[in-house]
């Protein structure tokens, strides 16, 4: 495997971004773009194994962080997630320059929250993008963050989030919360996993709570049904309690084809990455290489159009 680390431009921000390519094969050859998840970083030790299957495979993978976080340029006090669909669409670009990668064979994989809803999102809104994965996505930003609180907590976080509105206009400052407390608020599995200990510690401690309208606004159930034609494969986690297994359903109901629902059961939100690894990766694997690696070839069977599949955790 080839490691290249490049610095790319998004509307006026300069990314970092990782590429990597198989030793040998073929050129030009397949290129898949990942943004991180929910306060993720292109490092995370999380992410390595599907991108050691998806080179295995011979396909190049590219995976930047979001303006702001990591080694990229930006304001890391304010997550926008439409920026971050912005980044993809760099990210995009930024494969279609490379002679060594097909631009007629660029795929997205997302994992992670808003990283599985920018996948969705980032293709629903650029042709460009041939096939896509999307892991425990969210569908509805608003949804999302009325979910994590009871309802005397949600009117609460609306009304400081109208205070703040009124505040940022009138002076231009936002209050500063943590995003895990302030924004998000962690389950008790996120409070004692150590699945992203290596990046914990360097995402943004701060951030503005207008963040919080950002994510209202955001709603990656609004493009899906744009994908179609294109390839869509839907990873979920049955019972999530940190990004409800109801999201994906809803973004695969509303989905065209081809499309797979693909849930994990028996396992929970941050459990299922270590749990489901070899079983999940191979489906990622042949997802792209049924949909991405064929190149010109496109395949019609109305019986696979659409597909639910239901996991076992696997015995230990």
């Amino acid at each position: 495997m080839r490691i290249e680390e490049v610095r790319f431009h998004s509307h006026g921000a300069e990314l970092a971004g990782t590429l990597m390519l198989p030793d040998d094969g073929d050129r030009p050859i397949p290129g898949i773009a990942q943004g991180p998840g929910w306060l993720g970083l292109r490092t995370a030790r999380l992410y390595q194994p599907y991108h050691e299957a998806l080179i295995a495979a011979g396909m190049a993978v590219f995976v930047f962080d979001y303006r702001g976080f990591g080694d990229s340029q930006g304001d890391a006090t304010y997550l926008d997630p439409m920026g971050q669909v912005a980044d993809y669409w760099a990210a995009v670009s930024y494969l279609e320059s490379r002679p060594e990668i097909d631009r007629g064979r660029i795929g997205i994989f997302g994992s992670g929250g808003t990283g599985g809803g920018n996948a969705v999102y980032a293709a629903g809104l650029d042709p460009r993008v041939k096939a896509v994965v999307s892991q425990v996505p969210v569908a509805d930003g608003r949804d999302w963050l009325h979910r994590m609180r009871r309802e005397h907590e949600w009117l609460e976080f609306l009304e400081r989030v109208r205070a703040d509105r009124v505040r940022f206009v009138t002076t231009g400052e936002s209050e500063l919360v943590p995003p895990r407390e302030g924004i998000m608020v962690p389950t008790p599995e996120r409070r004692t996993t150590t699945v992203k200990s290596d990046v914990d510690d360097k995402v943004p401690k701060l951030v503005q709570l207008a963040s919080a309208e950002a994510i209202f606004a955001y709603r990656p159930i609004d493009v899906v049904d744009r994908i179609a034609p294109r390839a869509l494969m839907l990873i979920a986690v049955e019972n999530d309690a940190t990004t409800p297994e109801d999201h994906a359903y809803a973004l695969y109901e509303r989905a065209g084809g081809p499309k797979r629902l693909v849930v994990q059961t028996g396992t929970t939100h941050y459990a299922a990455y270590a749990q489901y690894r070899d079983v999940v990766n191979p489906l990622i694997v042949q997802w792209f290489q049924r949909h991405l690696v064929s190149g010109e070839v496109v395949v019609h069977e109305r019986a696979a159009e659409a597909e639910v599949v239901r996991l076992s955790r696997p015995t230990a």
